[in-house]
């Protein structure tokens, strides 16, 4: 819990300070129009993403298997899509990043080697009805 609260602490005055920073080298109007266009650019990635994940999952499901693979692309993309949502530096260049397919290819890789790994530890527990 610590840790989260920090950085919902530190992230905001990191993204803060690197706001002004690239306003003063480019100008405010610049950085302002850089946010919203980021903002919108992210939503639309993030809709059209989306929309491929749930057709996807519902075919899979109506071939009577679980979308697990899709469940990890379908919060990546809403966790992208909410970070292009949020002003910043370091938040657009994450959701960016998650919303981007090779670097989601690469982070749901290391996320599925993560889980197996607490499954193996007992710390998550799957249970399948």
């Amino acid at each position: 819990m610590a840790k989260l609260l920090l950085f919902f602490v530190v992230t905001p005055f990191v993204e803060l300070m690197l706001l002004i920073e690239i306003g003063k080298t480019i100008g405010t109007l610049e950085v302002i129009l850089l946010t919203v266009l980021t903002g919108i650019a992210g939503a639309a990635l993030a809709k059209s993403q989306g929309f491929s994940v749930v057709r996807k999952m519902q075919q899979e499901m109506a071939e009577g298997r679980i979308p697990a693979s899709n469940l990890i692309d379908g919060a990546m993309i809403l966790i992208g899509g909410i970070l292009l949502l949020t002003p910043g530096v370091l938040t657009d260049l994450f959701g960016l990043f998650l919303l981007v397919p090779r670097s989601q290819t690469l982070l749901k890789k290391t996320l599925t080697r993560w889980i197996i790994r607490q499954v193996e530890k007992g710390q998550i527990h799957i249970h399948i009805d």
